[in-house]
């Protein structure tokens, strides 16, 4: 419990920092105008990763994007080159794009699956951030994502869920059905959760880039290793997994 107040207290602190009418007047979406995605096909990593090594595919907002940073930067990049010194060389491939909400993710599910290579034996799911930097409904964000990993069931594609939690200047009823949406659907669908994926980076400013949202390149590393240990126990059944 303390753990979601300390994040949230936070991100009131994000939105406090955007302006002061942040709710009657739509908050700046994550990375809106300044990043798109990278695919990049050099992996951040003295390991070589095989051609036909197995595909993770990230579909999520500028979190996954890479917002200004460099393309070897980005959180799908630095968890490729994470898994990899692991032992466990695969493509993550970034198919983050800033300012997308779940409207917009799912709108591009069904494209950016159909012209992926191969199918991806995991997808991570990290969309939701900018419906409620938004104010946008939490019903609508649900239904979205809902929509999107019900598509991802019928493909057969396993799916890692990465959270948000909203603001509580938004009110405790948007926060409390905001906050219950990641934990619903990861059990309904049984997925694998990360409830809040910037949570190694609170409290941290020098993680941070000066919007105080975005992880700068060491916060990517920070959020990288608060989140491969839950990307393993995606792939493989908890007992095969190794530390």
């Amino acid at each position: 419990m303390k753990l979601y107040v300390l994040s949230a207290l936070v991100l009131t602190a994000f939105l406090a920092g955007c302006g002061s009418d942040s709710i009657s007047q739509p908050a700046a979406p994550f990375g809106s105008g300044s990043a798109s995605s990278v695919i990049d096909g050099a992996p951040p990593s003295a390991v070589a990763i095989p051609a036909r090594a197995p595909v993770i595919l990230a579909f999520g907002d500028s979190l996954y994007a890479g917002y200004q940073l460099g393309p070897h930067e980005s959180y799908p990049a630095r968890l490729e080159a994470a898994l990899a010194a692991r032992g466990h060389p695969m493509h993550v491939v970034n198919a983050g794009v800033s300012g997308d909400t779940t409207a917009d993710g799912k709108a591009r599910l069904a494209f950016t699956l159909d012209n992926q290579p191969r199918q991806p034996v995991l997808v991570l799911l990290g969309l939701g951030g900018n419906d409620m930097l938004r104010g946008l409904p939490p019903e609508q964000a649900e239904a979205n994502l809902d929509a999107i990993m019900a598509e991802l069931a019928k493909r057969k594609i396993p799916v890692m869920l990465t959270g948000m939690l909203a603001a509580p200047n938004l009110g405790k009823d948007y926060v409390n059905k905001f906050n219950q949406i990641y934990p619903a659907l990861a059990l309904k669908y049984q997925a694998t959760l990360v409830p809040f994926l910037l949570q190694p980076i609170v409290g941290h400013p020098e993680w941070q880039l000066p919007d105080h949202i975005h992880p700068n390149a060491r916060g990517v590393d920070k959020v990288v290793d608060g989140s491969v240990g839950a990307v393993l126990k995606a792939l493989k059944p908890p007992e095969d997994v190794a530390d």
